[in-house]
C-alpha cells in the first residue's frame, strides 16, 4: 500500500497546471464563470484557511483543471470530493486521482442539482466535512443560500471557505454598520453561520482575469442560531429589504399583518429602516409574523 509520502511525491511529480491547460485545450469560458488559479502558493493558502486537513473530507465545487484540488491533497486532506460541470475538465482530474492513491473523488454534475449531502453519498459519509473551493461567479450566491438553508441544523457541512467577488463577500460578512452592503443574504449567513472575510486576491492572479477582485469568506455554523422559522424569517427579510428606502411602517405592509405589532415585538421604531437592523430584530418580526398567521 502506498504511504502518504509516496502519495505527496507522485502528486508533485505532476505537470505544471499551465501545461495541462495547454495540453487539454481547456480555454476558459466566460459563459460558466471559469478563471484560472496558477499560483500554487496562493492555492495553497486557501487550502490551509479552515486549518489541518488531517481526516477531513472535502468538497470541491468547480476544480476545473485541478489547482486547488492539488493544493488540497498536497496539504493532506483525508478525502477531496470535486464536483464539475464541464466534462472537458474531466480527463486532466482523472491525472491528478491516478497520483492521489484514491483520496480524490470526481463527480460529474451540476452542484445547485445536487442533493447535498445525499447526492455525494456514500463519499460524504465520513466526517467532518468542508467545503473549500474557488465557486463560479455564476453560481455562488444561491450555493451558499442553499448551505445557509441546510436542515437539519447543524448543517452537514463543518465550515465553508469560498472564494467569491468581492462585492458578493461583503454582501455575507455585512452588519448594520455596513448599511450599504447589508441585506438579505447577510441577515442569512449573520443568523445561521459566523462569517468572516479573510483576505482579497486581485484578478491578475487569475487567467484570464475577471474584471473584479475576488475574496475569500469563511463560514462557520453557529451550533444554535437563535429560534426562528426559516421562511418566516425570508418572507420578513424579503419584505423589509424589497423596499429599502422605505420605513419598515411601510414596507412591512406587503406581509398582510399589522406591521406595528411586528416591530413593537422587535422594540423596532415604525421609522426604521431595514439596514438598521441586527438580525435578532429580524428573528422576532418573524416569531411574531408566525403568531399573527
Amino acid at each position: 500500500m502506498p504511504t502518504r509520502s509516496n502519495d505527496m511525491a507522485s502528486l508533485a511529480a505532476l505537470p505544471p497546471l499551465r501545461e495541462v491547460v495547454r495540453a487539454h485545450g481547456l480555454a476558459a469560458r466566460k459563459s460558466l464563470g471559469q478563471n484560472y488559479l496558477f499560483d500554487l502558493n496562493l492555492a495553497r493558502k486557501i487550502a490551509r484557511s479552515t486549518g489541518s486537513l488531517d481526516g477531513v473530507t472535502i468538497v470541491e465545487i468547480g476544480p476545473g483543471p485541478g489547482g486547488l484540488t492539488r493544493a488540497l491533497l498536497e496539504e493532506g486532506a483525508e478525502h477531496v470530493v470535486a464536483i464539475e460541470a464541464d466534462r472537458r475538465f474531466v480527463p486532466a482530474l482523472e491525472e491528478i486521482a491516478a497520483h492521489a492513491a484514491g483520496r480524490l473523488t470526481i463527480v460529474e454534475a451540476d452542484a445547485l442539482a445536487l442533493d447535498l449531502p445525499r447526492g455525494l453519498e456514500p463519499s460524504l459519509s465520513a466526517k467532518p466535512v468542508r467545503v473549500i473551493a474557488n465557486l463560479p461567479y455564476n453560481i455562488a450566491t444561491p450555493l451558499l443560500i442553499g448551505w445557509l438553508k441546510a436542515e437539519p441544523w447543524p448543517p452537514w457541512w463543518q465550515t465553508l471557505a469560498v472564494m467569491v467577488q468581492r462585492e458578493v463577500a461583503l454582501r455575507i460578512v455585512a452588519t448594520p454598520q455596513e448599511r450599504a452592503a447589508y441585506g438579505r443574504l447577510a441577515v442569512l449567513a449573520g443568523w445561521r453561520s459566523e462569517a468572516r472575510l479573510l483576505f482579497d486576491v486581485p484578478a491578475s492572479a487569475f487567467t484570464p482575469p475577471p474584471k473584479v477582485t475576488s475574496s475569500l469568506v469563511r463560514l462557520d455554523p453557529r451550533p444554535a442560531p437563535l429560534a426562528c422559522n426559516l421562511q418566516a424569517l425570508e418572507r420578513v427579510t424579503a419584505a423589509a429589504f424589497g423596499q429599502r428606502r422605505k420605513m419598515l411602517r411601510q414596507s412591512l405592509k406587503t406581509l398582510g399583518v399589522d406591521p406595528l405589532r411586528l416591530l413593537d415585538a422587535a422594540c423596532v421604531s415604525p421609522t426604521s429602516r431595514a439596514e438598521e437592523l441586527p438580525v435578532e430584530a429580524f428573528v422576532v418580526m418573524a416569531n411574531a409574523l408566525i403568531e399573527q398567521n
